[in-house]
Parts: structure tokens; C-alpha cells; sequence
């Protein structure tokens, strides 16, 4: 059985991260959403928030599963037996970032592998910071996350969250 890995900080889940999670799943026997636990870096969304919307996004992908890790992505690929961390990327910025976070993670452990998945077109434009600085200023984000990251994108504008 072949699991992947596919790790990332999700605030919020966006359109893209589920086009690459569903093309994952069809490719791998096993897919682990992974959301990277990093208490010194400030989030929209808490990790048990985070979670929860993507527990109910993946539903219908029965070899997907959600969990949260506060360590190396390669330390819980190691742990868990995967053998591939799949990095989705959108542009040339992307690509030479993730080339060299692909090298550094397999010197930290070449029994992993780096999969480049590159986004859907029409995906191209979305980052979580820009669906973030959009909704603060009232625009519309429906386009390019799920319903329910929309309501809780917009309960957290209500409550001057964001």
C-alpha cells in the first residue's frame, strides 16, 4: 500500500488544496491530509477548526484521512510508513520553493519522495492570504473555497477576527 502525505498550514482550506487532495486520492492508496501545527505562527483558524472542515470536506474520499502534527513533515512520514509527500504548486515561485524544501527533506530522509502536483488552472490565482485579505474587505470569496470555509470565513469577519 502506498500513502501520501500532503501537508500544509490550510488557513483556510481552499478549492485548490481539495483539487489536489482529490487527484491525490485517485493516485495513492492512502492520502494523509496533514495540517502543520506551528504554535509561533498566527492563524485565522485554530488547528481543531481546521480539522473539523476538513473532516467534513474529504467525506466522500474513503482513503483520506485528517490529522494535525507539530514536527517535521518527513518525521511524521517515517512514523507513519509513507513513502510520498505530495506538494502542490501553482507557479515558477512555487516550484523553486518546493524544489528545495523537496531536497532538504529528502537529506533528512531518502526513503521519502517529493511529488510536484501542479494546480488546476483555475486554481492558479488562489492563495490562502490573498482569500483572507479579500473577505476582510467584504469581496467575494465563493469561488474559491467550500461553503462551509465561506461561513466560517465570514463568521470570523463578523466577530473582527480577520
Amino acid at each position: 500500500m502506498t500513502r501520501a502525505v500532503f501537508a500544509g498550514s490550510f488557513d483556510p482550506p481552499t478549492n485548490g488544496h481539495l483539487d489536489i487532495i482529490n487527484r491525490a486520492s485517485s493516485l495513492f492508496d492512502a492520502v494523509d491530509v496533514v495540517i502543520a501545527v506551528n504554535d509561533s505562527k498566527k492563524t485565522l483558524f485554530s488547528q481543531q477548526e481546521r480539522e473539523e472542515m476538513f473532516n467534513e470536506l474529504i467525506k466522500p474520499l474513503k482513503n483520506v484521512t485528517v490529522h494535525s502534527w507539530n514536527g517535521l513533515v518527513v518525521d511524521y512520514a517515517k512514523q507513519t510508513g509513507a513513502k510520498v509527500l505530495i506538494r502542490g504548486i501553482r507557479n515558477t515561485t512555487d516550484f523553486a520553493y518546493e524544489f528545495d524544501l523537496s531536497l532538504m527533506n529528502y537529506n533528512l530522509n531518502p526513503e521519502v519522495e517529493t511529488l510536484f502536483l501542479p494546480t488546476s488552472q483555475k486554481y492558479l490565482l488562489l492563495k490562502s492570504s490573498t482569500i483572507k485579505e479579500l473577505a476582510h474587505f467584504g469581496g467575494d470569496i465563493s469561488g474559491m473555497v467550500p461553503k462551509i470555509v465561506e461561513n466560517a470565513i465570514k463568521e470570523k469577519v463578523k466577530q473582527n477576527k480577520l
